[in-house]
């Protein structure tokens, strides 16, 4: 039954019959057949019937999260006994928020240091993105929130706490400032994050805090976007200081301080709250040690 689950897993990541049939290494009737089997097996429709791919029954839907289950459970078993034979070996699929992506390396490179046998995959992701590939069995650590939106069904470990900054001309009307309130930057022209975005969700809400809204010039779901367009005349960008301390203040910028209130939110990884936990992202979890700012690389002066 393993192998027809492999291949109701490849057809609900790649939704059409041949390409499923290649991600699996099969011939097309080859999968169709092993389908229609475990339909016969169970008793039930799984697939909805048509010329194309056109979903799965909600008995489908059932059988499909099982057999998500039930495979994410062989793959823990197969690593827990290729560690106890080889040592640690294998692949981490990764998935982090974009203003967590200059933090990753803190991350990865020790772990491959310790782990070379190891392959890494990182991907970048929202918030939402992640929760759903930790509950599909599509990720198996994630980088991201801990403390602004509720987390499912997850293990998690604080990593670092992210604060923020207006990122502006220094030749602007803020040039000789060393902070800017909340309520002052609501009034400016701004470039922040899209709405799908976390960070700018949470954003937002420190503005009603303060009982304001922005004003965003220009949207975006890149973090060097927000540096660039910082550089463009009467054009602000509220930036993680975290993504500063990585790549340095641009030229021409400065970055101000934001406070009343000076907001933090904690970023942390997060794995399946499933037992056992998988052997990688165990390992994972445990040797990923809280980053501090005296272990930042180029951190800006905030004049």
């Amino acid at each position: 039954m393993i192998r027809q689950l492999v291949y109701l897993d490849a057809l609900a990541r790649e939704k059409h019959f041949r390409r499923a049939a290649e991600a699996c290494h099969v011939s097309q009737p080859t999968l169709s057949a092993a389908i229609v089997q475990l339909e016969e097996e169970l008793g039930v429709m799984i697939v909805e019937r048509g010329r194309r791919f056109q979903g799965f029954t909600k008995e489908g839907e059932v059988v499909l999260a099982h057999a998500r289950r039930i495979l994410a459970e062989a793959e823990v078993m197969k690593d827990s006994i290729a560690e106890l034979r080889e040592g640690v070996s294998g692949r981490i699929r990764l998935g982090a928020i974009p203003t967590a992506l200059p933090m990753i390396a803190h991350i990865t490179a020790p772990f491959s240091e310790r782990y070379p046998a190891v392959s890494l995959t990182v991907l970048s992701l929202t918030s939402q993105e992640i929760q759903q590939g930790i509950d599909d069995f599509e990720l198996d650590v994630g980088l991201t929130y801990l403390d602004n939106e509720p987390l499912d069904r997850v293990i998690s470990k604080p990593i670092y706490q992210e604060s923020y900054v207006l990122l502006t001309r220094e030749d602007g009307p803020f040039g000789a400032r060393d902070t800017i309130t909340w309520a002052e930057a609501a009034e400016q022209k701004l470039c922040l994050l899209t709405g799908d975005m976390q960070n700018r969700r949470i954003i937002d809400g420190i503005f009603r805090s303060v009982g304001t809204a922005p004003r965003p010039m220009i949207e975006t779901n890149s973090i060097f976007n927000l540096c660039s367009h910082a550089g463009i005349q009467g054009v602000s960008s509220i930036v993680s200081l975290q993504l500063l301390e990585f790549f340095g203040v641009p030229l021409g910028t400065r970055a101000l301080s934001l406070v009343e209130p000076e907001a933090q939110r904690t970023i942390g990884l997060i794995v399946a709250d499933r037992q056992p936990v998988a052997p990688l992202a165990r390992n994972l979890l445990m040797m990923t040690k809280p980053v501090t700012d005296a272990g930042l690389p180029r951190r800006p002066i905030i004049r």
